[in-house]
């Protein structure tokens, strides 16, 4: 079995679905299938239960899986254990400044144990760049925020965190239980500097044009609101600071934490620190 063939199958295993499993290999849905009819043939049984009501997994497709991803992850180690003989042990993260999230601080103990003798260069970026320097091969992978330009990246999303309304603590929709972007058409908004990627833009400005002071990191963020009385959309469980307050917003989707690298990079390397990292923000 080819180890391609078999990640392959994992995904279509993890997904469930050929059209989901196609989209996260970055390629269209029949050589998928094709592939899989393939594997099927050279192991001599069916895999995967299709019917109108979706894929399931077989019970010879269940046991496959679990070998599957063991020697899938040994093969990753015999690459990563070779890139490190090679000399290319070194990887530059970019994160988003101002970030105090606890699991960055796991996974920096969880890849020095797995990885002692790789260097891991960290690299901060302001708000205008949720990429922290992907887009222009600043870093090599980024730990930072959707949604952004996703063109030539593979995103993975390793945590969902809710958002609510940043206000001052005076302010007369401070003492609500919840708030809906309706409630907020009327004011003055933080925002970020023009050039922002669009899709970044637009899910902190709720998904409207704003008028408001111009923002780049979390404290500036925080200074508008209580200086001006602006508001913005802030993180529901960020500790806002003293005057400042977080109220619910109903209807905005949860802000994605994800892992981002570019589609072509084969460094081993990076695909260790997402494993890792999507162990310790799921975990």
């Amino acid at each position: 079995m080819e180890l391609r063939t078999l990640r392959y199958f994992v995904a279509v295993a993890e997904e469930l679905h050929f059209g989901r499993a196609a989209v996260r290999l970055h390629m269209s849905q029949p050589p998928l299938s094709r592939s899989i009819k393939r594997l099927e043939a050279e192991v001599g049984a069916v895999l995967f239960d299709r019917s109108s009501a979706g894929v399931t997994l077989t019970p010879v497709g269940a046991v496959l899986l679990e070998e599957a991803r063991t020697l899938l992850d040994q093969a990753d180690r015999v690459r990563e254990r070779v890139a490190v003989a090679a000399g290319a042990a070194r990887v530059t993260v970019g994160v988003l400044g101002d970030s105090a999230d606890p699991d960055i601080a796991r996974l920096a103990d969880a890849c020095r144990r797995r990885h002692p003798q790789v260097e891991v260069r960290v690299r901060e970026t302001d708000l205008a760049d949720p990429t922290c320097g992907l887009h222009s091969g600043l870093v090599d992978l980024a730990l930072t925020r959707g949604p952004f330009d996703e063109t030539g990246l593979t995103v993975r999303t390793l945590r969902a965190d809710p958002v609510g309304a940043l206000l001052r603590a005076d302010d007369p929709l401070a003492g609500r239980d919840s708030l809906r972007l309706a409630d907020l058409a009327d004011r003055r908004w933080f925002r970020f500097p023009e050039g922002t990627d669009p899709a970044w833009q637009s899910y902190w400005s709720g998904g409207e044009p704003r008028r408001g002071p111009v923002v780049r990191a979390v404290q500036e963020c925080r200074q508008a609101v209580l200086w001006n009385g602006t508001i913005g959309i802030t993180l529901l469980d960020h500790e806002p600071g003293t005057g400042l307050t977080v109220v619910p917003l109903s209807d905005m989707p949860a802000s994605r934490v994800v892992a981002a690298w570019h589609e072509k990079d084969r460094n081993p390397l990076i695909r260790s620190f997402v494993q890792l990292a999507a162990a310790t923000y799921q975990g």
